[in-house]
């Protein structure tokens, strides 16, 4: 009986012992102290010469609150002086709105590049370098609002520059500094690491490729400078994630490739151009890679007629894999590819079609072509066109323009007055007939009047 016990309770040890998991022990480190007597560590020497490429900015935008009724009609004892007479109701209140932010200094004869969102539809631009009292005044070369990019230039020669990195060898864990004018708080530097890369799909910009950083992020920093421990420009600050509007640890940077690209393209020409496919993309889900044989892509749901990918057979439920030597991951990663090559650029485009590879040479366009479907955007407003129903109405049926679908809060749309159901009838001297013409012809940073039908009258504003 002892024995047969005995050789039971072998059999239970040795079938456990069979399931120990494999624990990996860390090897004993040794302490060294980083601050001894004749060591002091310290980024100092090069954020101090970081720290001189990078200029606070201020703005200045006017324009017109709602329309208010004169407060001498309110009052009963002038009321009886225009008895008879009704009461004006379109008395605009003009009014100055001031806004700071920060931009980083890329050539030494004074060309800087910030964010779009702190310059634009500004009357006027002042630039201050790090540590100097002067003050500049700014002219915008051109803009991007799709990637929140801008380029602004003072007279200025011999400003210290910041070097662009190569962010494509940026990595996660790399210790980074965020230097800008948080709150208008000159030259503030915080510090971090690279929480992640390549993020996408935030709703932020049009084209997202951002860099995730902890370095503390704050109103103010916007267009400033996201540096590496060399003191080298990886990024450009764009924005937070935040309930409250403080830093939470989550900020964006728009990475350093993608700002180079666009800002020598801003400063030779103006305005930077991006090619254009022609289809409307979206993502696999992971029930459906089954059909593409488990790979990532980006996912064709319709292709726009007379449009290059329309003229290279590409078809709803095509998956496209890669563009040229890149392979594409999601739909994100496509828009941000082909965005990256100028209008007419040649390109090989991979995609699966009924677990069938196939590979086609396709021609791009300008981005500014086809808008045969969906919204256009303009500072702040969007606009569709008019459905059939629409058109059928008495007050409609013999106007033709754009709807105005949706205005964004705090937006120069909304400033100007602008309501959502407006119909946008002419913009300078182009008329509108459709979502083309219009984005056609708001293509620019300038002020432009637009004509305005509403409640059956016709009235114009600047925006």
């Amino acid at each position: 009986m002892k024995l047969l016990f005995t050789l039971f309770f072998l059999l239970f040890t040795l079938s456990f012992a069979g399931q120990k998991a494999s624990i990996i022990d860390a090897p004993k480190l040794q302490r060294e102290v980083p601050n001894s007597p004749n060591v002091l560590l310290s980024y100092s020497q090069v954020l101090k010469k970081a720290q001189q490429g990078v200029v606070n900015i201020q703005t200045q935008k006017s324009f017109h609150t709602s329309y208010v009724q004169n407060p001498f009609f309110s009052d009963p004892f002038f009321r009886e002086f225009f008895r008879g007479y009704d009461a004006p109701q379109n008395t605009p209140q003009k009014k100055m709105q001031h806004s700071l932010g920060s931009g980083v200094i890329i050539s030494k004869d004074g060309y800087i590049v910030t964010n779009n969102h702190v310059v634009e539809g500004a009357d006027s631009i002042t630039v201050n370098l790090s540590g100097q009292s002067k003050k500049y005044e700014a002219k915008l070369i051109g803009s991007d609002p799709k990637s929140d990019i801008a380029i602004i230039k003072i007279e200025a020669s011999k400003l210290q520059a910041l070097a662009f990195y190569d962010s494509e060898d940026v990595e996660v864990g790399d210790i980074v500094f965020a230097i800008g004018n948080p709150f208008g708080v000159d030259g503030t530097i915080t510090k971090g690491i690279v929480s992640a890369t390549g993020r996408n799909s935030m709703g932020i910009t049009e084209y997202e490729d951002f860099i995730q950083t902890d370095a503390s992020i704050n109103p103010g920093n916007s267009g400033g400078a996201l540096i590496n421990s060399a003191g080298d420009l990886i990024g450009i600050n764009a924005a937070i994630v935040s309930n409250g509007g403080g830093n939470v640890g989550i900020g964006f940077a728009i990475p350093s490739n993608m700002v180079k690209q666009i800002a020598e393209h801003l400063i030779e020409h103006g305005e930077f151009k991006r090619a254009y496919l022609g289809v409307r993309i979206g993502n696999i889900t992971d029930d459906m890679k089954s059909f593409y044989q488990d790979k990532e892509g980006a996912l064709i749901l319709s292709v726009q007629e007379d449009t290059p990918a329309a003229k290279a057979g590409l078809k709803r439920g095509d998956l496209i894999i890669a563009i040229d030597s890149q392979m594409v991951k999601n739909s994100s990663e496509l828009k941000n590819i082909v965005g990256s090559y100028p209008p007419n650029a040649k390109v090989k485009v991979r995609y699966l079609r009924d677990n069938q590879e196939y590979t086609q040479t396709i021609s791009l366009s300008s981005d500014v072509g086809t808008l045969a479907h969906g919204d256009a955007n303009y500072k702040g407003l969007e606009v569709q066109e008019l459905s059939q129903a629409q058109k059928a109405q008495g007050s409609l049926a013999k106007q033709s323009g754009v709807m105005v679908s949706k205005i964004q809060e705090n937006s120069p749309a909304q400033k100007s007055g602008i309501r959502v159901g407006d119909l946008i009838i002419q913009v300078e001297n182009k008329e509108i007939k459709s979502l083309n013409d219009f984005a056609k012809a708001t293509k620019g940073e300038k002020k432009k009047r637009l004509y305005i039908y509403r409640e059956g009258l016709i009235f114009a504003l600047a925006l």
